[in-house]
């Protein structure tokens, strides 16, 4: 069923801004609130400096994003295709 859903874009998600460590947390595959708690951090320091840091970079994902655009779609593909159907549904009715 997760196939079958449309994906909506990580900008266009109403829980994030621009989706920039939310795509660094997939790309490089760890929790992407290890990046967000720095950034709120650096924000009661200086908001000037961690727009400015945070927009730059969302343009290097998106860069990244252009350049590269179906290196993590195989990635995903490869895992998918590890775990049994079987487990597929027994995660998700434990969720």
């Amino acid at each position: 069923m997760e196939a079958q859903q449309k994906s909506v874009p990580l900008p266009l998600r109403s829980h994030t801004i621009l989706g920039v460590c939310e795509a660094i947390g997939e790309d490089f595959g760890f929790n992407p609130n290890f990046l967000r708690i720095p950034l709120a951090a650096s924000v009661l320091y200086s908001p000037m400096w961690a727009a400015i840091g945070y927009f730059a970079l969302g343009l290097v994902v998106l860069a990244s994003r252009l350049i590269f655009p179906t290196a993590k779609r195989t990635a995903v593909k490869e895992q998918s295709e590890a775990v049994p159907a079987n487990e597929q549904r027994e995660l998700a009715k434990a969720a």
